[in-house]
């Protein structure tokens, strides 16, 4: 059980009290749910967009859909998924499709989406695809401090 260096440095240095969980390699946000026995409304999933300016991470529950055309006209930018270069680029202690949704211990702005509130614990991806980060409902609000809400997504 590891977790990519960065997240843990920024978690240290910000002082955030948190627990890992193990569970078997998988493929899907929803398959990690199921494996680590975590709802998948409080399973944080992340999805690196890019635009024309840098790129913007996309944080929903593992069990929504990111909707991109509503999140275009809430930042007022064209937006298309990153690809897994640009990725492995600004993620590189992260395993492809492990991101953390932790945006400034990689200088990545974070828009998150309405539907995560303030209470319930949270689960989000270590970098890896065994691990996952366990925080409470509001320290994961202070991991998130200063990123854009708005609703744009869907249950899946």
């Amino acid at each position: 059980m590891t977790i990519a260096r960065k997240l843990e440095d920024y978690l240290t240095g910000k002082g955030i009290n948190y627990d890992t969980v193990a569970h078997h390699r998988t493929s899907t946000s929803s398959q990690t749910a199921q494996a680590a026995h975590v709802p998948g409304r409080r399973l944080a999933k992340s999805v690196l967009l890019h635009h024309e300016t840098g790129y913007a991470l996309a944080v929903v529950p593992s069990s929504h859909r990111v909707e991109l055309s509503t999140l275009q006209d809430v930042i007022d930018k064209r937006l298309g998924l990153a690809s897994e270069d640009e990725v492995s680029q600004l993620f590189n202690d992260c395993d492809i499709g492990a991101v953390p949704p932790v945006g400034a211990a990689y200088d990545v702005p974070v828009i998150l989406d309405e539907s995560f509130g303030a209470d319930g614990d949270v689960y989000f991806e270590g970098g890896d695809h065994r691990t996952l980060v366990h925080v409470t409902g509001a320290d994961f609000r202070n991991l998130l401090q200063g990123a854009r809400v708005a609703r744009f997504s869907h249950p899946a």
